[in-house]
């Protein structure tokens, strides 16, 4: 057999698993409190209904506007933009929303219908702010979607005011922005005028500048009046030929120098055999020189045909040779002087020349200085020019904008006296009702389930208690005993018997009392089917009817009460005497008695604890009905002289706060829990305890004749062995 401390722990470890809340759960909820969704659901539906009964009929008339976003709108929104409709900015579309509701369309708009003299009240005309904002609050806007389309309502409670003000808003509109575009192009126009003049005018300036420059600097050459480019260099080819001419004095200097600085260096024979080499042009040298020469060989053949230089021959050669000699030195010195002159005059003339050169580069230089300034003048002055012909074409295009027709915004489809209220939407306003009804009435059952601190479910007194619930006890079970004998609601209390059996502490351990919290729990009602049901399975049982306040026992059974418990307790009266068989067979009951003064006296006495002692001997299980355990001490000292007791606790009643101090008083004066019953389910509302009694689809409904033979059969003397407990247990034979 199955401890029922590992049986508890399984049974809390899954419902801790259990423990999150599922879609059942919430249907459970809603099911218990089935009536108040529905009356929740039924008022809001009923007062959506009276309201929109109540709320005055409009009529909506509306327009639609073709935008058109003007050139000058685009360049505003965006330079870039050069779309031809307001969709590629969506910034337009939320201007021209503002534009529509402002006071520049709205105001002539109340002028123009006199909605101060007709929203007046009593005589008095209302503001033209405040005929502004109501106006206002009728109003509503719309973008088609995908299009350049804008749709403007009015909601009005008459018709035609609504059409005559949705077309006043739309024409005021349209003129607002053609006079806007018109004045835009002519401030334009304006301007680019005032433009052209400035433009005009530093044109002018920037020419007479560069004219006054020009007379000041006459060397500055130009040809193309209209052109950046300057012409060529004046200078240049003299520069040019100064400095040939200066290098061909280089030249010639260098040459005179070189030739007196070898005639310088050369001296007497040496010289004369130079002269050949010196390329001197003189004549007289020239006709000397050969003379010189043939002087010079005779006298070197005459020695070396072995004349002697005494020689007759020898010495007129030689006299010649020094003739030609002199000759020839006064011809080069005259020569040398004649060269050194040309040189120095040569000379003269380079530095003439090189400054003259000077003279040309320095005026080059300032020609070309003054022409930088006049190009950079003139370039000013065709910029200038260009951006004056630019301007007087703009200026031209200014010219024909102010002459262009203005579509700022076409009215397409222009509104009409609408026929049909559009509010209140009587459809919209009761779907809107029902489903707020019934969200309501949801939240209100849940908010009341969340309120409700009773005991809903086994999770709720398992996780309290920690103690297992032995039954679950369905509602309106009436007296088995008055019952046949096969009728399904006894199975609950089969269950019950089962789980007693095994949860219980020992076979000897057979005094149990039935305690509650309170009164009205059905303590009583369990307890006398609960001993019904042990009898019919074979056990001696015996009720001993304990609560001395209010006994419920001899009326449930019929018998008389004159004779019980309180009479043994007092006075020397026999068991027998005060126990009382019933109709039922192996069932006893002993009565209560005479009600006493004090009844926790007579309780908490020996003679309680040796009668409890004695009954536990003569009878398998001994129930005790005991008085509610928190009203009253009566309930606690019971507890402490019994084996067990039992809880009971009225579904959805006793609060699970008042569970825990039922449980701590039986522990507190020693007693053991041994279990719970959950009585009075309404399986109805609470359709996951259906798996707890599910017993009821295996009773087969029969005729009356087979009824009264199955009532006919009687039980055999054994215990029965094929009851199913809750827990998965079957009776079984165990004696007690």
């Amino acid at each position: 057999m199955q401890k029922p401390d590992a049986r508890l722990n399984s049974a809390t470890a899954a419902a801790a698993g259990e423990s999150k809340l599922h879609f059942l759960d919430y249907w459970r909820v809603v099911r218990v409190r089935f009536g108040i969704v529905l009356l929740t659901f039924l008022v809001v539906v009923i007062v959506t209904g009276v309201v929109t009964s109540l709320m005055p009929k409009k009529f909506t008339a509306h327009t639609l506007l073709e935008l058109k976003m003007e050139q000058d709108e685009r360049t505003v929104l965006d330079p870039s933009n050069t779309h031809q409709g307001p969709a590629s900015d969506p910034r337009y579309l939320g201007t021209q929303f503002e534009i529509i509701q402002s006071t520049n369309v709205l105001y002539p708009v109340v002028e123009k219908q006199g909605l101060q003299q007709k929203w007046g009240v009593d005589g008095q005309p209302m503001s033209r702010e405040g005929c502004y904002y109501r106006l206002r609050s009728m109003m509503s806007l719309r973008e088609v979607h995908g299009t350049e389309l804008l749709q403007v309502e009015v909601k009005s409670t008459s018709p035609e005011e609504a059409k005559d003000l949705v077309n006043a808003i739309a024409e005021n509109y349209q003129n607002i922005k053609t006079n806007a575009s018109f004045k835009f192009d002519e401030e334009n126009n304006l301007a680019s005028k005032k433009n052209v003049e400035q433009k005009q005018q530093q044109v002018n300036d920037l020419l007479t500048k560069l004219q006054d420059y020009r007379e000041k600097h006459p060397e500055i050459i130009d040809n193309q009046a209209d052109s950046q480019a300057p012409t060529e260099d004046p200078y240049a080819s003299q520069i040019t030929a100064k400095q040939a001419e200066a290098d061909k004095y280089q030249v010639t200097i260098a040459g005179l120098t070189s030739q007196l600085r070898q005639i310088e260096q050369l001296k007497g024979d040496e010289l004369m055999r130079a002269l050949s080499t010196l390329q001197i042009n003189d004549p007289t040298v020239q006709q000397i020189l050969p003379k010189y020469q043939g002087a010079v060989s005779d006298e070197a053949l005459l020695l070396n045909s072995g004349l002697g230089p005494n020689h007759p021959k020898v010495k007129s050669l030689r006299a010649s040779r020094e003739v030609y000699t002199r000759q020839l030195s006064e011809q080069v010195g005259s020569i040398k002087h004649s060269e050194a002159i040309q040189l120095e005059i040569t000379t003269k003339t380079l530095d003439t020349v090189k400054q003259q050169l000077a003279d040309l580069r320095a005026a080059q230089d300032k020609q070309r200085l003054n022409s930088s300034d006049y190009y950079r003048m003139k370039e000013d002055w065709l910029k200038a020019k260009s951006v004056l012909s630019e301007a007087q074409i703009n200026a031209g295009k200014d010219d024909l904008a102010i002459q262009r027709v203005r579509r700022a915004a076409n009215t397409w489809s222009p509104a009409e006296v609408p026929t049909s209220p559009s509010s209140p939407n009587v459809t919209l306003n009761m779907g809107v009702g029902v489903l707020a009804g019934l969200l309501a009435g949801i939240a209100l059952a849940f908010f009341i389930e969340y309120l409700d601190t009773s005991v809903k479910t086994m999770d709720d007194v398992e996780s309290m208690l920690g103690v297992p619930v032995l039954a679950i006890i369905p509602k309106n079970i009436k007296l088995l005993h008055k019952q046949p004998a096969d009728v399904p609601d006894a199975e609950a209390y089969r269950i019950l018997r089962t789980n007693i059996e095994f949860n219980r502490k020992s076979a000897d351990a057979n005094t149990i009392s039935m305690v509650s919290g309170g009164p009205g729990e059905g303590k009583s009602t369990t307890l006398s089917n609960l001993a019904y049901t042990c009898a019919q399975g074979g056990y001696s049982v015996l009720i001993v009817d304990a609560d001395l306040r209010r006994p419920t026992q001899h009326k449930i059974f019929e018998m008389n009460n004159s004779v019980g418990l309180t009479n043994y307790l007092t006075t020397n009266v026999a068991l027998e005497d005060v126990i009382m068989p019933t109709q039922i067979e192996n069932l006893w009951v002993m009565p209560s008695g005479i009600l006493p003064a004090d009844a926790v006296g007579i309780l908490n006495s020996q003679r309680m604890s040796d009668m409890i002692a004695e009954l536990k001997t003569r009878y398998d299980i001994i129930f005790f009905d005991s008085p509610p355990i928190l009203g009253v001490s009566d309930g606690a000292v019971l507890a402490s002289e019994v084996d067990q007791s039992i809880i009971i606790v009225q579904h959805r009643r006793f609060p699970r706060a008042m569970l825990m101090r039922v449980k701590q008083a039986i522990n507190n004066v020693g007693g053991t829990v041994l279990g719970v019953v959950l009585n009075n389910v309404d399986l109805r509302h609470d359709p996951n305890y259906a798996y707890y009694t599910s017993y009821y689809e295996y009773y087969a409904v029969r005729s009356p004749k087979e009824a009264t033979g199955a009532a006919q059969v009687s039980e055999p003397e054994s215990r029965p062995t094929a009851a199913v407990s809750q827990n998965g247990n079957r009776d079984g034979n165990s004696e007690y």
